[in-house]
């Protein structure tokens, strides 16, 4: 048995981590200033504890996931262990395929670019992307 699973709460942007929901920490930690994160409908600060039971708004690169909290751990391990601390709604799910659906179909109608982006383009597609 971890530390973690000792205790009945954990530092949420380490949990956000250990479920695989952000590649880094500090991407966890970020997004829970930018306001991405809420716990039980409350805007979540990179230290409020979670705990087994929480209900969790994620907004993250994948969408928008609405999950339950089953297990606690500070620990980042492989994907499958990491899918087995939270379950998504069911909701959730389907919101998310239909979003990835309408990506999709919206991707055959956008214009192939006529040339690769300079770098004065690539500056203002990450400028654009990073100010959401």
């Amino acid at each position: 048995m971890t530390a973690a699973q000792n205790t009945n709460s954990v530092r949420i942007d380490k949990w956000l981590w250990a479920a695989r929901f952000f590649k880094t920490r500090a991407l966890a930690s970020k997004a829970c200033d930018l306001g991405r994160i809420h716990s039980n409908e409350i805007e979540a600060k990179p230290a409020r504890d979670v705990r087994a039971g929480d209900m969790l708004r994620i907004k993250n690169e994948g969408g928008e996931f609405h999950i339950e909290v089953l297990q606690l751990s500070e620990i980042r391990g492989p994907a499958a262990v990491a899918q087995t601390l939270y379950r998504e709604t069911e909701a959730s799910k389907e919101q998310r395929q239909r979003e990835a659906a309408e990506r999709k179909a919206m991707q055959q109608y956008a214009p192939l670019p006529e040339r690769r982006p300079s770098k004065r383009d690539r500056r203002r597609i990450i400028q654009f992307r990073t100010s959401r």
